[in-house]
């Protein structure tokens, strides 16, 4: 049944779930300026808006990569697609910012199923042929839906103001929702295990040490990217808003075709997968030691470096991923992903509002370039030993 061609199907029916559910919080990066405006937001407001979308990921993704070992995935994604379509469609009434911090904290509890239900989804029905690029092609919906959303989101909050952006995410997640519970099923059917052991022991692997330094930099190269390229384009480069918005469409697609690429050149890779995380590991900090110099304030160079950071900041996740799934113990593939994913967390959570911070502190954002660079320099030299 692996071999089956309606693996394909499953493929495209994650990636599409992946996209939907993830389509507002993507979007939250694009909308900067209207929201800073509307809500008369500062910089670290504006990050603590993405934090707040990945707190409960922090416990969620393990208890839902236990469940995921126990049970079937197509319940367990398709329910958390749902819980993040209510909240966005109750949040659409929210008054103000408090209010909306509250809405994305429940949205980022139905997401903690997503990102592992939806790889183990893929891991099960890709051998590790195609297993790279399966993965990579299935995170690339994460910056397709960003890719989405920053062409529709600034458009509808200039339109018809911010909450309705909050509709047309819960529309679209809720589309995700039905897509992933109509067409998954397990490849032939099998049985799920009665028991699942919580293996916290996988931290002291080498291997997991790897995982999780890397994943910690990157994600955290990844939630810069998507809160300071919009603003950093319109107050240092003087871009207009809207431009800038494109901009950072072409960052989100750059972000998918290297999840998609990267992976693929994963599957080839004589010397592994991980070998492909070291170098967007390399070139990360290429891209973000350009912006603390004078050439990022060119607005033509600016907008190649964050294409550059895009592909290689975003793009690492597809290598990355595949890596994690191939590496864990077999049958705790869903609790080894969500452990995994569940310590990036932590990363995701602070990078966001600690980087609007710096940047509000110091009234520039070469600080918070600078500190980029200095957390993946360590992880690139650190990793490459172990």
């Amino acid at each position: 049944m692996k071999t089956s061609q309606y693996r394909w199907v499953i493929l495209g029916v994650a990636t599409f779930t992946q996209a939907a559910a993830a389509f507002f919080v993507q979007g939250i990066g694009a909308m900067g300026v209207h929201l800073q405006r509307d809500l008369e937001l500062n910089t670290t407001q504006l990050g603590l808006l993405l934090s707040a979308a990945q707190l409960l990921p922090l416990a969620g993704l393990l208890v839902a990569g236990r469940v995921l070992d126990r049970h079937d995935e197509r319940w367990i994604v398709g329910i958390g697609a749902l819980v993040v379509a209510v909240a966005l469609a109750a949040g659409s009434a929210a008054p103000g910012y408090v209010s909306l911090l509250v809405v994305l904290l429940i949205v980022g509890a139905g997401y903690s199923t997503i990102q592992p239900g939806g790889s183990k989804s893929v891991a099960s029905w890709f051998d590790t042929r195609q297993r790279g690029l399966a993965m990579g092609i299935r995170q690339a919906g994460l910056p397709l839906g960003g890719v989405l959303a920053a062409f529709a989101l600034p458009s509808l909050a200039t339109d018809f103001g911010w909450r309705s952006t909050l509709v047309a995410g819960a529309l679209v997640a809720l589309s995700g929702a039905v897509a992933f519970m109509a067409f998954y099923h397990r490849p032939d059917q099998r049985p799920m295990p009665t028991t699942s052991r919580v293996r916290l022991e996988l931290l002291r692997e080498p291997y997991m040490k790897k995982i999780i330094l890397s994943g910690t930099s990157m994600v955290s190269v990844h939630s810069g990217v998507g809160v300071l390229t919009v603003l950093y384009l319109h107050e240092v480069t003087s871009m207009a808003s809207a431009s800038a918005a494109l901009v950072y469409v072409a960052v989100q697609c750059a972000g998918a075709l290297g999840r998609i690429c990267l992976a693929a050149w994963s599957d080839r890779h004589r010397s592994g997968r991980y070998a492909c995380v070291l170098t967007c590991l390399a070139a990360v900090i290429i891209g973000t030691t350009v912006l603390t110099t004078p050439i990022g304030r060119s607005p033509v160079a600016a907008c190649l470096v964050f294409v550059w950071l895009g592909f290689f900041g975003i793009g690492w996740y597809g290598p990355w991923v595949a890596y994690a799934a191939e590496s864990a113990p077999p049958d705790h593939t869903g609790f080894a992903l969500g452990l995994a994913m569940a310590v990036n967390q932590v990363a995701v959570i602070l990078a966001p509002p600690v980087l609007g911070l710096l940047t509000d502190l110091t009234g520039g954002f070469a600080p918070a370039w600078a500190l980029l660079t200095a957390l993946t320099a360590v992880t690139l030299t650190t990793t490459a030993r172990l």
